[in-house]
């Protein structure tokens, strides 16, 4: 089994039918967030299908999703996700390169927002990084890997 296959879902660069994520193991060490996710674009609501099929083994079916309202292109404040409905909630006070995802039953995991235009490298590095066992902060994490602030 890969390191891949042990953490979460991942997808290859090419591939847009699946989110390009990593997720800490359940019992790991808490920290700043619960993985990476590296989207193809910043429209959050065309990345929102492979993110919520990515995250429902850990969430169940996701309810709602808060960002950072400069990060992502406009988004209507609620879209459709198979047969519910989904709440995009944005806000300047968090950070931008974070989002927050809630199941239907409160569950949430937090993940760290790789820029989509990151060659693959560095998002794969960003990505191991926000998976691993640390307490790192996002900040951290990105700055470690040559990342920009993303604003």
């Amino acid at each position: 089994m890969t390191t891949a296959q042990q953490r979460g879902a991942t997808a290859e660069a090419g591939d847009r039918s699946a989110a390009r994520l990593e997720m800490k193991r359940t019992g790991a060490e808490p920290g700043h967030v619960d993985g990476g996710w590296w989207p193809h674009s910043t429209d959050l609501v065309a990345e929102l299908p492979a993110l919520a099929a990515a995250l429902e083994h850990r969430l169940g079916p996701v309810s709602r999703v808060t960002y950072h309202l400069d990060t992502w292109a406009p988004a209507e404040r609620k879209v459709r996700e198979g047969d519910r409905t989904v709440r995009l909630e944005g806000f300047r006070a968090t950070d931008p390169h974070t989002i927050m995802v809630l199941g239907a039953d409160s569950r949430r995991v937090s993940l760290l927002v790789v820029p989509p235009e990151v060659s693959e490298s560095t998002a794969r590095a960003v990505l191991l990084g926000a998976a691993d066992a640390t307490t790192a902060t996002v900040a951290e994490i990105l700055a470690g890997n040559g990342v920009p602030e993303w604003r």
